[in-house]
């Protein structure tokens, strides 16, 4: 073992004249740019929907599914590392993206643009697992996960910040095909160094991808794809007052009754029942779908905030996010100064990280107002980022511990199916839809004093006043609702004082090379001619 790990921590998949420092360098700058890579940038959405003309629905659907594929790609990532040498997965995982970089510029047809950016969340996940895989003996010696992925999410979530700032200066200064166009260039010098510095290098003998649910994997991307549907153009189609609302939803309820009938009838699914049965796995569901819901506050609240009371322009609605970006750091060196320094028990960590997300919740409430000043949401919003860093590491850590590595990453997938999937759209969907109800409800209870017998008003025009009216029920709409997150994350908070959750362990390690590489083995397939031991011999004569 202690020869597999010298050759891996060398990373091997670089030609022999590389340094090894150069080498970690490289592959974490090919993590950064698929990380920063996608179908479709955030930041850009409302420019997107003018060039494109079409709705912010449409956009919005595309950009969730890349999420979906980055979930759905998980069960499969251990088997595409282990059939494919690195140099290949980087030179396809490249050009892919700058295929669908290009298709996202030129296609006005949604079904492409949902189709593209599905593909493109799950190979830029497909590249930043084998950046991250080949790079981990480097970040933890000792294969450590508690160190491991606060490292990862601590990167992830930094690039969203990055990211962010780079499209809207893009788009402010030019246009918002510049981001696709940088991006595009990235991905070209990728492919450069690739076809440069990297060889290609197999440990053992390839393993064919066959034996592999496909069926089960295209039935599980729809269901969640009909999901994310309802839930973008659930408003704007009036919900179930829709037949296509309600033809989606039936499709999903009947193609989830499939896949269930599907695991009680065949042994190797794509999603095994297995998985789910593992102790404590539903309450990591539930503490993932518990802080998509807190997190939506931001993404519907702060930015009907931000932008139609104290009429942000975009570049100083970006300057927000350094504050997070310096959020996402300090949670990400807490995680791993408390689960690998001090041993804090899970329970005390993941108190500690919804503490933090409910502080920004309270924060925010007393901070309602049209005069409050930009520098004030710097603190919240560093504690939001903080707090789900450290939540998003810890539950995945946690899940590490739990779950044998069997079944690790199909265990993974399902929690991606959550956190980003279908959690984000769903908990959008509810808190927006909340805010229009309290919105309408607020306007009417104030403009019913709103008439010609009030002698304050008769100075006004009706403009005026119907303005101030709407930007009046807006801030109490949105004072509200951060009233019920601030309710709702104190039940949590309850809630998790009154959960046992097992000691943690200090050091929580991968299995080795050899044992990993046997169970993503099927009993169709012949041994391989060497074993890892003997190859790595053969290659010290």
């Amino acid at each position: 073992m202690h020869a597999i790990d010298d050759l891996l921590r060398t990373i091997p998949a670089f030609k022999e004249r590389i340094p090894v420092q150069e080498r970690f360098c490289t592959l974490f700058f090919f993590a950064l740019v698929f990380q920063f890579s996608g179908g479709i940038y955030i930041s850009s959405v409302h420019e997107m929907t003018g060039g494109k003309a079409l709705m912010h629905e449409d956009i919005m659907m595309a950009f969730e599914a890349s999420f979906v594929g980055m979930s759905m790609i998980f069960p499969v990532l251990f088997r595409l590392k282990f059939r494919f040498a690195s140099r290949t997965i980087f030179l396809a995982v490249a050009s892919g993206l700058i295929a669908c970089n290009l298709i996202c510029v030129c296609t006005q047809s949604v079904p492409v643009l949902v189709f593209t950016c599905f593909i493109a969340g799950a190979i830029r996940m497909w590249g930043t697992f084998e950046c991250f895989s080949s790079i981990q003996l480097r970040i933890t010696p000792s294969r450590n996960f508690a160190i491991f992925f606060p490292v990862i999410y601590s990167v992830i979530f930094g690039c969203v910040q990055l990211s962010g700032l780079a499209t809207v200066y893009l788009d402010y200064f030019f246009e918002w095909q510049y981001m696709h166009y940088l991006i595009i260039g990235l991905l070209l010098l990728v492919i450069a160094l690739s076809r440069l510095l990297l060889r290609h290098f197999h440990i053992e003998k390839p393993l064919p991808l066959s034996g592999i649910d496909w069926i089960g994997a295209i039935l599980w991307c729809t269901i969640l794809l009909l999901i994310v549907f309802v839930c973008e153009y659930g408003e704007y189609c009036d919900w179930l007052y829709s037949p296509h609302i309600r033809l989606a939803l039936f499709a999903a309820a009947f193609l989830l009754l499939l896949c269930f009938y599907r695991m009680k009838q065949i042994k190797n699914t794509y999603i095994e029942a297995r998985a789910y049965r593992h102790p404590h796995v539903f309450t990591m569901l539930f503490l993932y779908m518990s802080l998509c819901l807190l997190s939506a506050t931001s993404t519907v609240l702060e930015n009907s905030f931000t932008g139609e009371i104290l009429h942000y322009d975009v570049l100083n609605a970006a300057s927000l996010n350094w504050s997070k970006l310096a959020g996402v750091i300090a949670g990400g060196v807490l995680t791993g100064l408390m689960c690998v320094r001090f041993c804090i028990p899970y329970k005390v960590v993941v108190f500690i990280g919804f503490s933090l997300l409910s502080g920004y919740q309270l924060v925010l409430y007393f901070l309602i107002s049209p005069d409050t000043n930009i520098e004030l949401l710097y603190f919240p919003l560093a504690l939001k980022s903080a707090g789900t860093v450290m939540l998003y590491a810890v539950l995945t850590i946690y899940a590490a511990q739990i779950v044998p590595f069997q079944h690790l990453f199909q265990v993974f997938g399902i929690m991606g199916i959550i956190r980003e999937g279908i959690g984000s759209p769903i908990a959008t969907a509810l808190v927006g839809r909340m805010l229009k109800v309290f919105h309408k409800a607020n306007f009417l209870s104030l403009s019913g004093e709103l008439d010609e017998q009030n002698h304050i008003l008769r100075h006004l025009s009706f403009d005026a006043l119907y303005d101030e009216a709407q930007r009046q029920a807006l801030l109490v709409s949105i004072k509200e609702i951060f009233g019920y997150a601030v309710l709702f994350g104190i039940l949590l908070l309850l809630a998790a004082m009154c959960t046992q959750y097992p000691k943690i362990n200090k050091f929580i390690k991968m299995p080795v090379f050899s044992f990993a590489r046997r169970l993503t083995e099927i009993k169709l397939f012949h041994r391989p001619k060497y074993t890892v031991k003997e190859l790595v011999e053969n290659k010290g004569k």
